[in-house]
This record gives structure tokens, C-alpha cells and sequence, in this order.
């Protein structure tokens, strides 16, 4: 009974986190900062959880409240992180697209002031005639 407590108690706590994490992907528009490493390695650990409890149930292994607490959250936290690892991939599109942006901005400024700096010179040549 307490092995399953602590366990539903860890999850559920993992399970208030992420909706954060989601929140903070969508309005931050950027993937910088994140790990999608990371995120894989906790959505397989998710998976072991839930099969860990799928085994549990075929065994019959001390099944109560805080059992099937504790496998819908896992379930709810699987789901959870699968909607961050999309804003991930969404964010990182955003961030290549924003990146070109500011090449072809930094670009145009580039010959923009070629051609500014090469018209002065030609004045300043004009001027010395």
C-alpha cells in the first residue's frame, strides 16, 4: 500500500509538471533550451511505468485505488510529454525559420551599406575631381 502511495504521490507530481513545461513550449515559440534527448529518455521510462503496472495487473499484484491512480497518470504524463516533444519539433521550425530571417536581414543590411558606403566614396572621388 505504501510502495504504491509513494509511487502514485511521484507520478502525480510529474504529472502537475508538465502541463508547465507545455505551457512554456507553446508561448515561448523556441526550442532553445530544451532537450529532446532528455524528453525521449523520460517518454521510454513512462513506457517501462506503464508496462511495469500492465504486468502488475496480470499478476494481480496488490491492485487498489492507488494502483490504477498511479497507471493514469502514468498514461496522463506519457501523453503529457508526447504534446511537449510536438512543440519541440514545432518550436525548432520556428527557430530555423527566424534564423533565416535574420541571415537575409543581416544580409540586406550588408549591401545596403556596401552600396551606401560605395556611393559615398564615389562623391568623395566626384568631389576630388
Amino acid at each position: 500500500m505504501v510502495m504504491n502511495l509513494l509511487e502514485a504521490l511521484m507520478i502525480i507530481c510529474f504529472g502537475l509538471s508538465w502541463p508547465i513545461s507545455i505551457y512554456r513550449s507553446y508561448v515561448s515559440r523556441t526550442a532553445k533550451g530544451k532537450s529532446l534527448f532528455f524528453e525521449v529518455f523520460l517518454w521510454i521510462g513512462y513506457v517501462f511505468g506503464i508496462t511495469r503496472k500492465i504486468l502488475q495487473l496480470n499478476a494481480g499484484d496488490n491492485i487498489n485505488a492507488l494502483f490504477y491512480l498511479g497507471l493514469v497518470f502514468y498514461i496522463l504524463n506519457i501523453i503529457e510529454i508526447t504534446i511537449d516533444m510536438g512543440l519541440y519539433f514545432r518550436n525548432s521550425r520556428l527557430d530555423r525559420i527566424r534564423d533565416v530571417a535574420l541571415e537575409t536581414e543581416l544580409v540586406k543590411g550588408e549591401v545596403a551599406e556596401d552600396i551606401l558606403s560605395s556611393m559615398s566614396e564615389n562623391e568623395d572621388y566626384e568631389s576630388a575631381k
